[in-house]
């Protein structure tokens, strides 16, 4: 049996800034040696409201849709989405809503979590959009994994920099105009390798130990 911890990366992106982030937080997990699928979140909203939004209409197409049913699979889930007035988008909170058979049983007990983010601006709650999904996490016992401040990149002060001691971020601005920078992307990069590496450390310690 393989020790390679097996990761999903569930996002949601409306523009494309964490379909970005996503690329390399996957990077970085492989590198680490996990097996690793990149899943959607399914959309709640309708096509015209999408349209008026100027959603690119395949973006996500490519990406099977995740289902409470596909995350007992997995040792550890990488979500990625961006922010709603500083929290959960409605579209994240509404799939959340569907594991309650999962909690009933306890399913994800032991797992591992983690969270990436993309703001409009730059205090439109890179933070906040991170810790109002914790509590999704602790009632079904998934333990979070932060990124801490291992990455130089999260500290300039003479610039505006994105991404905070709970996951990777971006800036897209309120039309979608603003791009990820290189930062950006190196603490995507780190957080998936640093959260693959400790899941795995997790996993084959588990075996060593059965």
């Amino acid at each position: 049996m393989s020790s390679a911890p097996k990761i999903a990366i569930i996002i949601h992106s409306l523009w494309g800034h964490v379909k970005q982030l996503a690329d390399k937080v996957e990077a970085g997990a492989k590198a680490a040696g996990a097996d690793v699928t990149v899943y959607r979140f399914p959309e709640t909203l309708p096509a015209e409201v999408l349209t008026k939004m100027h959603a690119p209409k395949d973006l996500l197409s490519h990406l099977p849709e995740i289902t409470a049913a596909d995350l007992p699979k997995y040792d550890g889930f990488l979500l990625g989405f961006g922010t709603r007035y500083g929290r959960t988008p409605a579209q994240v909170s509404t799939f959340f809503d569907t594991t309650g058979g999962l909690w009933a049983s306890g399913a994800l007990v032991g797992k591992f979590g983690g969270i990436f983010t993309s703001t409009a601006s730059q205090h439109g709650g890179q933070e906040t959009t991170a810790l109002t999904t914790i509590p999704f996490f602790a009632h079904h016992g998934v333990t979070f994994v932060p990124i801490g401040y291992q990455f130089p990149e999260l500290f300039p002060t003479d610039k505006v920099v994105s991404g905070s001691p709970y996951g990777a971020a971006t800036l897209s601005g309120g039309d979608g105009s603003i791009q990820p920078t290189e930062g950006d992307f190196k603490i995507a990069e780190g957080q998936g390798k640093y959260f693959a590496t400790t899941v795995g450390h997790f996993v084959r310690g588990k075996a060593a130990s059965a």
